[in-house]
């Protein structure tokens, strides 16, 4: 199954991401991405996103994580409702 994800490519306590259609076996570093979608700075809060590539993708059956759906709504890349992102046990807050 084909996936629309993030993939992390910044320096240490610099994080950017790459958004990036990817076959669901594969691990984000694994290097196998089929498409380099965009980009995303979230410390600066910037970013771009090439729309037709992304509709493309959702058109041919790709699946969205929740983190990256939630982005390209807020974006206005893509049309419908944000999703929940489950916390891991490790980082939930105290």
């Amino acid at each position: 199954m084909l996936k629309i994800r993030f993939q992390r490519v910044g320096k240490r306590n610099q994080p950017k991401f790459r958004l990036v259609a990817i076959d669901s076996r594969f691990g984000p570093k694994s290097g196998r991405a089929k498409e380099v979608l965009g980009w995303w700075d979230p410390l600066k809060k910037v970013g771009e996103f090439n729309k037709e590539r992304i509709e493309y993708w959702l058109s041919c059956g790709a699946q969205v994580s929740d983190t990256a759906w939630n982005l390209l709504i807020k974006k206005g890349i893509i049309k419908g409702q944000k999703r929940k992102i489950k916390i891991s046990p490790k980082k939930e807050k105290k």
